[in-house]
């Protein structure tokens, strides 16, 4: 099953370091509208854009050649949306699956096709790496995320676990899809 086109005109290439400051921004901001009502609150309202981004730095500089990072761009060349995937993480094990690591979309581009694109790029890359199936997380209670990848031909395949939030336990799905490559 594949994806439409996106909507908007946009362009999907490799994050570069200096994208850093704006994936943040997408990512915290998402993590703060997407997560409402499913995480503690105080935990959302802590979260903070320039801190992200320091981390977001030394994670990207350490990056192993298996892990792709990926953005989309606007017709204007700003970056609105930030794609992670790589080997599938079980504990410390890396396997043969692939994983969707990350997908967050700038808040206000919502629906108009960038998260689509992203994850359209990041199927491909995973098929044309040779994997046989790709994994990802998703928030039990996160609805539109869970609809957005069973669109896409993903599916929950039974595995559950809680992720632990200032000691609450949110659940989170695992979904998989089989690749072609």
């Amino acid at each position: 099953m594949s994806l439409p086109p996106a909507r908007v005109p946009v362009r999907v290439r490799e994050m570069a370091l200096a994208d850093c400051d704006r994936v943040s921004r997408i990512r915290v901001r998402g993590w703060q509208t997407a997560y409402r009502g499913l995480m503690p609150q105080p935990y959302l309202d802590a979260m903070d854009v320039t801190a992200d981004a320091e981390r977001r730095r030394a994670l990207f500089a350490r990056t192993s050649d298996d892990v792709v990072h990926l953005v989309a761009e606007d017709e204007g060349g700003e970056v609105v949306g930030w794609a992670c995937v790589g080997p599938y993480r079980d504990g410390e094990v890396r396997t043969a699956d692939a994983e969707l690591y990350a997908l967050y979309v700038d808040t206000g581009r919502s629906g108009a096709g960038v998260g689509q694109a992203l994850l359209r790029e990041s199927v491909r890359r995973c098929e044309t790496a040779g994997h046989a199936r790709m994994l990802l997380w998703v928030l039990k209670g996160n609805t539109r995320a869970r609809r957005f990848y069973e669109r896409a031909g993903f599916g929950p395949d039974g595995t559950e676990e809680p992720f632990v939030v200032e000691g609450v336990a949110v659940p989170e799905v695992r979904y998989a899809r089989p690749l072609n490559g």
